[in-house]
């Protein structure tokens, strides 16, 4: 029952850091601050009722966490939001949480072998961001043009929309560097994280457009925010378990 009710009480906080990274492309440490002194309740608890063994599981989920996150921070696989999301994580779930509704128990495909929740969290998040591209691909395949054919590789990463729109639109990353040489002509470079508009605002694109030097629409990609990734990371991990795990070992039998 305790693990029902931390799932129930970290849902909330989890879809409200999804709803600050979409608008904002940050989440608050308030979040993060505020999940972690309510769910100090259910630490509490746990620690008391399971004694030493719950206390060494408390400090070994959250210090492997915690260096391997901030490993992965460094190295830029992810922002600071997300890190502190998942500290709080294997603060609050030190032990993969288990428990029966309508009769099933879960997660579903059973216990993963390295019993760290945070590590399952984040390992489905990964997956679910390896889909991305091919939720795209079908997106400009449903909305496909001629000029999509010049840059195929470009419709798992992005979509085109038009110059003149990308002053009133947020969040965008171009795909593409737009340069003039000494000759006047444009060169085209692959901007291969996706060229921040926002913070590089290139007004003269639409100057291009009108001579004619590029299309009217160009490449851009939405760079969707990994916490949302790692809220489905988070449902599927409860629900299912390791998927990752799973796939390779279900491959392995095949």
């Amino acid at each position: 029952m305790i693990e029902i009710l931390k799932i129930l009480f970290t849902m909330p906080f989890l879809l409200y850091a999804c709803y600050t990274d979409l608008k904002a492309r940050r989440v608050s440490n308030k979040v993060w601050k505020y999940m972690l002194a309510s769910g100090s309740v259910f630490i509490i608890y746990e620690v008391f009722t399971g004694g030493v063994p719950c206390l060494k599981a408390l400090i070994f989920s959250g210090v492997i966490v915690f260096l391997s996150v901030y490993i992965l921070f460094q190295l830029g696989a992810f922002g600071g939001g997300d890190a502190k999301g998942l500290i709080v994580l294997s603060i609050l779930f030190p032990l993969y949480p288990v428990f029966q509704f309508s009769g099933k128990v879960y997660p579903l495909l059973g216990l993963p072998p390295i019993g760290l929740f945070a590590f399952t969290v984040l390992e489905n998040a990964l997956l679910v961001t390896v889909l991305v591209p091919l939720g795209m691909f079908c997106y400009n395949l449903l909305h496909f043009s001629s000029g999509m054919l010049k840059k195929p590789f470009y419709m798992f990463l992005g979509y085109r929309t038009d110059v003149s729109s990308l002053k009133n639109k947020e969040h965008l990353g171009l795909l593409e560097k737009f340069e003039l040489d000494e000759n006047g002509a444009i060169i085209r470079k692959f901007a291969r994280t996706g060229l921040d508009f926002d913070a590089n605002r290139k007004p003269e694109l639409e100057e291009y457009a009108k001579k004619g030097l590029i299309e009217k629409e160009v490449w851009v990609t939405p760079g969707l925010p990994f916490m949302l990734s790692i809220t489905a990371g988070f449902i599927t991990a409860v629900v299912f378990g390791d998927l990752i795990f799973y796939a390779v070992v279900s491959f392995l039998v095949i």
